[in-house]
């Protein structure tokens, strides 16, 4: 049988605009998948849908689709997001809307039932994440658009592979094949050389966006379509495939994927095939997102020049110390960012940066007590001062956590904790306490003619239980070694899950796999990336993906929407795990 070729026209909400376009007329493609939603994203959706209740999705895709409707319809190029976000009903009436009025007689259908925020007082937004069969229902049905809200991002691509190859929820194996193409797939440029540790390997100023030739046993090949920049080998799939997940188990509403199983091998220019994912029966719960309202924050950064940088830092939190004692904030956090130099002969290049970050639940005590207490320095305070921007009023920040819900009605095999170990919850975070078992969730597929499809759990599931770690590769024979960069010898990717990150580190060569191995163990990490020294931290190795991947418990905080650290996804937590110096064998150098 043919493969369905599915590609990717959005990574996220805020993506590039003309990609869908490019996708549509660069070459043959069946499938085009839009994927907008993260963690962030649902709290900015919560929030306009507060202001106006017919909101809750990604006003961005329609105008999107206003230029390009026609031509896939014209190519029988079917479309699946889920940028219906917390109203795909909404999003699913407006596209019908623009159909109409541009004479084309497409079919739009989506997927609800996510939506439990009535079950979690206090939350902005509750969100279960499904898996793909209610999506395949809507296309078995004929649907040429399929939105949705929040579906797992791989759900994306289960759903149509499920549809067109046949797939019963029982297809464990090419589930997880489709679940790890999905994965590869979900954030666009990213495995077409974006955000890629060994950019300069290719031309990365305009990558084009990947596409997946799915088979009909689950494997698939990584390509993208000709003559769009970027590039796409090994090292760029081995990249995605590490991003944002934890152990061997890569736990799914639809299928639990083995990526202790993926096999990978470079095809050709711009081809890398994925074979060999096992699958295993899904967990028995399903995970679900809460986004609330944390409290306000405020922030102000104090331009320190010249001489005397510890001196004037020192001043300064000396003088706000009393004004901050008045009426204290619940949280205050100071940070002296050294980014001068001796002898600079840029103004800009002679400064460092003092960062005040205060939070509390009242937007009053971060408001008035930090503006007022900060600008009265202006002419009493350290030679030279200024501020990057005056503090304002106090901006409300989110909280993310995840909890679990039971599927009704599934199956359950005997087996280990129920908890998806790859995604525990930020410790330290209050909870909503609401018993789960209260909790059911109504998976419905909505077809283009209004009929309403129930979509059933899996019959059967399995509990998650750690893989134990693999044997340890033959370690490399002594010889002599030299204090280098790790990024010298292997690349990462970091991000975040809630309040967690996760760094994926892999090697390029055999040797270099044998030295990482047994290298770069959790207590290493923990030296060299200081601020998890107490915190858990759990190594994986994936010996297939010549791969180590680390887990961060807490490092995050309350999520990206809390913006706990400087970079409040642990986007570049890789890259300076890369740059921090280590002996290294020479005969790697």
């Amino acid at each position: 049988m043919k493969p369905l070729r599915i590609g990717n026209f959005s990574g996220f909400y805020g993506d590039r605009s003309d990609a869908l376009r490019e996708m549509l007329t660069g070459g043959e493609v069946d499938v085009l998948t839009g994927d907008y939603l993260a963690e962030l994203t649902m709290l900015i959706l919560a929030r306009d849908r507060l202001k106006d209740p017919s909101a809750g999705y990604a006003r961005t895709f329609p105008r999107r689709l206003e230029d390009c409707l026609g031509l896939a319809h014209e190519r029988g190029v079917r479309i699946v997001t889920n940028a219906g976000g917390l109203n795909p009903a909404g999003l699913a009436g407006e596209i019908r809307r623009l159909a109409d009025r541009l004479g084309i007689p497409v079919r739009v259908a989506h997927v609800e039932g996510d939506d439990l925020t009535a079950a979690y007082p206090g939350t902005l937004a509750a969100h279960a994440y499904l898996g793909g069969f209610g999506i395949a229902e809507c296309l078995r049905a004929g649907a040429d658009v399929v939105v949705t809200g929040r579906v797992t991002d791989a759900a994306l691509v289960t759903g149509p592979t499920a549809a067109h190859f046949g797939w019963r929820p029982d297809d464990h194996d090419r589930l997880a094949g489709a679940v790890v193409a999905g994965h590869v797939l979900e954030c666009g440029t990213q495995a077409t050389g974006g955000n890629y540790a060994f950019f300069a390997e290719g031309d990365v100023r305009r990558p084009g966006f990947p596409l997946a030739e799915i088979h009909a046993d689950g494997s698939s090949v990584i390509t993208k379509h000709p003559g769009t920049g970027g590039f796409v080998d090994v090292g760029t799939v081995t990249a995605q495939l590490l991003y944002e997940t934890g152990g061997a188990r890569y736990a799914g509403p639809d299928v639990t994927a083995r990526l202790d199983t993926v096999r990978l091998a470079q095809e050709g220019t711009d081809r890398v095939r994925i074979e060999g994912v096992r699958g295993e029966a899904p967990p028995p719960t399903l995970k679900v997102g809460l986004n609330r309202l944390g409290g306000f924050r405020n922030e102000v950064v104090f331009v320190l020049t010249g001489l005397d940088i510890e001196a004037k830092a020192a001043l300064v939190r000396e003088q706000l110390a009393d004004a901050l004692a008045k009426t204290p904030p619940s949280e205050v956090r100071w940070e002296l960012v050294r980014t001068d130099r001796a002898d600079a002969d840029t103004e800009e290049t002679a400064s460092a940066l003092l960062r005040l970050v205060v939070r509390d639940p009242d937007q009053q005590v971060v408001g008035r007590a930090l503006s007022g207490a900060a600008v009265e320095l202006a002419l009493a305070s350290y030679p030279g001062f200024h501020v990057l921007a005056p503090p304002g009023k106090g901006a409300p920040y989110g909280v993310f956590e995840d909890v679990y819900v039971p599927h009704v009605g599934a199956t359950h095999r005997a087996g280990a904790s129920d908890v998806d170990t790859d995604q525990v919850p930020a410790p330290h975070v209050p909870t909503v306490h609401v018993p789960t078992a209260h909790v059911s969730v109504p998976h419905v597929a909505v077809l283009h003619d209004g009929r309403r499809v129930p979509v059933p759990p899996p019959q059967e599931t399995r509990p998650l239980a750690a893989v134990p770690d693999p044997p340890l590769p033959e370690p490399l024979p002594p010889g002599p070694t030299r204090r280098a960069p790790l990024g010298l010898v292997v690349g990462a990717r970091s991000g975040d899950k809630g309040g967690n990150a996760n760094v994926g580190v892999w090697a390029r060569s055999e040797d270099a796999w044998r030295w990482l191995a047994h290298t770069l163990t959790a207590d290493t990490f923990r030296q060299l990336i200081p601020e998890s020294r107490d915190l858990p931290v759990t190594r994986h190795l994936l010996p297939n993906l010549r791969a180590v991947n680390f887990v961060v418990e807490g490092i995050l905080g309350a999520g990206v929407a809390a913006q706990a650290r400087f970079d409040p996804q642990a986007k570049a937590l890789g890259e300076w795990l890369r740059s921090r110096h280590l002996d290294i064998p020479e005969a790697l150098l």
